[in-house]
């Protein structure tokens, strides 16, 4: 049996350890242990139980070790723009606080006040979400300044969670540009713009890139695990791995083989849709801040050109309040068997983090004089048919910005397998769907780890070793 690689995928709802190794030019993944994940209300503030989420981290990593299977490295992806504060003794200063906690409110107005808002998006080409670090920031300086003081280190999530298990304090590149204080032109902090928001320049630690090596376990680690194995950072940003993940894309019966993926349409697709296409520039005209796209840090400085869409985060929260005893699968084939017209903006940010979704989406359509979905399969379908409403206006977007035209789009992630979406889809924007593979995330993660290693040459060799390794379902 080849190398073992340890991808440790944490996303909202859920982790995973994904166990990858290479067999005959195939990646042969293997899922060692899964958890849960959500956020906690903590202090009147939505957290993420960083200790819990650790604790997960070392009971996946035992079972490697009963299972015989030592793993060559390990890294972690997780979501973007969360961070922990350390004091100078390096302990977490208040709440791992979520990305969906209202703390941020207002804070854009104070950002402002420092910097316009057009000369924030050409200096970072980020798009404008309340929740991005920038904000966070904003808001642990103004609502809990004796917290902020004592600060001195700043970690994204993966990069905090790196650290307990290495020692070694970093910030890999793909996360640290959704903090928008990072220069497109640099892939750097941008330290004028860090002094010009008055933020403490020494939070801010060296940026390194995916496939960095931080060094081996901590001997407390080792010791927990019970063996010893080196810490490779991949893109940390869970969307920068499912990127790293598109494969070559299918046309027929002929193969077309994306160099860049710079043809490639691609959606990210789980609790958040991320869909965009690969630029080996940054784009930050008017024209692209008008639009909401960002040009986050991609694997080898390659940029996501991309729109956050709200995403199955709306299927996940109905499942909760009226699908318990449904499964996912189950209740898209519900939804494909209803014909409700009504559609809902799936931008709108009523919809990031309402008491009750289910209520909400019944407003929204009752509030713009649209039937009223009545059951779970009524309100599923109005989730689906308006997330692929806004992929066909986001796809007329990106071809507009990037004056390129695109014969389909490529679905990855765990929403790929939601068959209703992908046909839904498919229809609406009158081209090919290609879904697959669904574990994106997980496969960037250790197509990162591999390319370290050697036993991958780059990321076309990913890529196409991808492509030969799963299955692309095809939708027209």
């Amino acid at each position: 049996m080849g190398k073992y690689y340890l991808a440790i995928d944490i996303g909202a709802s859920s982790g995973r350890h994904i166990l990858g190794h290479l067999e005959n030019g195939k990646m042969i993944l293997e899922e060692i242990h899964r958890f849960p994940n959500g956020n906690i209300e903590k202090d009147g503030e939505l957290t993420w139980d960083i200790e819990g989420l650790f604790k997960e981290i070392l009971t996946g990593m035992k079972k490697c070790k009963e299972a015989g299977k030592i793993p060559v490295s390990v890294g972690i992806d997780t979501w973007a723009v969360d961070i922990v504060l350390l004091d100078e003794n390096d302990k977490r200063i208040g709440n791992a606080v979520g990305y969906r906690d209202n703390g941020t409110k207002g804070m854009d107005i104070k950002v402002y006040e420092s910097i316009p808002e057009d000369e924030l998006y050409a200096r970072t080409g980020i798009q404008k979400q309340i929740f991005n670090t920038i904000y966070q920031l904003m808001s642990w300086k103004i609502n809990k300044p004796e917290m902020y003081a004592k600060a001195k280190t700043m970690l994204m999530v993966p990069d905090y969670l790196h650290f307990l298990l290495s020692g070694v304090k970093a910030t890999e590149y793909t996360n640290a540009t959704t903090t928008q204080l990072v220069s497109p032109i640099t892939k750097n902090w941008d330290l004028e713009l860090i002094e010009t928001l008055n933020y403490s320049p020494y939070l801010f630690q060296k940026v390194v890139l995916p496939g960095t090596c931080l060094g081996n376990l901590t001997e407390e680690v080792q010791r927990e695990a019970g063996f010893d194995c080196k810490v490779v950072v991949p893109a940390t940003h869970d969307t920068g791995s499912a990127v790293m993940a598109v494969p070559i894309q299918k046309k027929g019966n002929n193969i077309q083989e994306q160099v860049t993926n710079e043809n490639v349409l691609y959606i990210s697709s789980g609790t958040w849709s991320l869909m965009g296409t690969e630029l080996l520039e940054a784009n930050c005209n008017p024209d692209s801040k008008t639009c909401n796209l960002t040009n986050e840090g991609g694997y080898d400085y390659r940029f996501r050109y991309l729109k956050n869409i709200m995403g199955l985060w709306m299927i996940q929260s109905i499942k909760k309040e009226i699908g318990q005893g449904y499964s996912f699968s189950e209740i898209c084939e519900m939804a494909s068997n209803t014909d409700i017209p009504s559609i809902v903006d799936a931008n709108d940010n009523r919809f990031l983090a309402p008491k009750n979704m289910t209520e909400e989406i019944k407003k929204a359509c009752e509030e713009s004089g649209q039937s009223v979905p009545k059951d779970l399969a009524e309100v599923a379908a109005v989730i689906y048919n308006s997330l692929a409403q806004c992929y066909g206006k986001t796809i007329e977007e990106i071809e507009t910005l990037t004056g390129k035209c695109f014969d389909g789009i490529h679905i990855v992630g765990g929403g790929s397998n939601a068959e209703y979406l992908n046909e839904l889809t498919a229809k609406v924007i009158g081209r090919t769907v290609y879904a697959g593979p669904t574990e994106a995330t997980a496969i960037g993660n250790l197509s990162a780890q591999m390319i370290a290693d050697g036993q991958l040459q780059d990321l076309v060799d990913a890529r196409n070793c991808i492509f030969e390794s799963f299955d692309i379902k095809v939708y027209q």
